[in-house]
């Protein structure tokens, strides 16, 4: 079986790829020849996951899961949230992205967020949505070298070091992306054990 993960990041892919059975065939956006953006227009995490499957089915006709990400903060209500990678502007830096929201933050006690990932998959006509997300709150400076987007600035709940400090052993446990990701694998897992001939006896 040949799915799509909506992305054209190859290492990404690949790291995905080791986490799923052997007989779905992951391919990225390249690989299917669609080199446009796929335009994130919709007002929600959710819905921006589910347009990005769809734009894949709709015009590839490949059964394709797509997942979209944010930082929603307390503070400032849910922001950046859906605008998460374009906080500071359409050049998507992600230091400028931090140093706006520390901005933001300067002056507030209650620095409480979470992070927020949700996958869409569209296979065999039917549509599924997995979540994950990770409460924690906004350091008042970047903290370490590892991770990206958000990571310096981020402490999950439970912890004191941000997730660019954390090893990534324990990031790959805990966060929204791994929470998302261990759903969408244990749905294909059961799918394949419902499918093997042991299970049609």
């Amino acid at each position: 079986m040949q799915l799509v993960f909506a992305t054209n990041n190859r290492n990404k892919l690949l790291e995905v790829q080791k986490l799923f059975p052997k007989e779905i065939k992951l391919l990225s956006l390249e690989d299917i020849g669609c080199t446009q953006d796929i335009p994130e227009t919709e007002p929600d995490i959710e819905g921006n996951a589910i347009l990005k499957a769809n734009f894949v089915t709709e015009h590839y006709g490949y059964p394709c899961f797509a997942d979209d990400t944010g930082l929603l903060v307390d503070a400032l209500d849910g922001a950046p949230g859906v605008h998460s990678a374009r906080y500071a502007g359409d050049q998507k830096n992600t230091d400028d992205n931090i140093n706006k929201l520390l901005a933001e933050l300067e002056h507030q006690s209650i620095r409480s967020a979470h992070f927020k990932t949700v996958i869409a998959l569209n296979l065999n006509k039917g549509q599924f949505l997995f979540q994950g997300i990770v409460e924690g709150e906004i350091a008042t400076e970047k903290r370490g070298e590892k991770g990206f987007g958000y990571d310096p600035v981020f402490i999950p709940k439970g912890y004191d070091q941000t997730f660019a400090q954390l090893p990534l052993t324990i990031k790959n446990q805990i966060s929204h992306r791994a929470k998302a990701t261990q759903q969408l694998l244990a749905f294909f897992n059961q799918q394949s054990n419902e499918q093997s001939p042991r299970n049609k006896e």
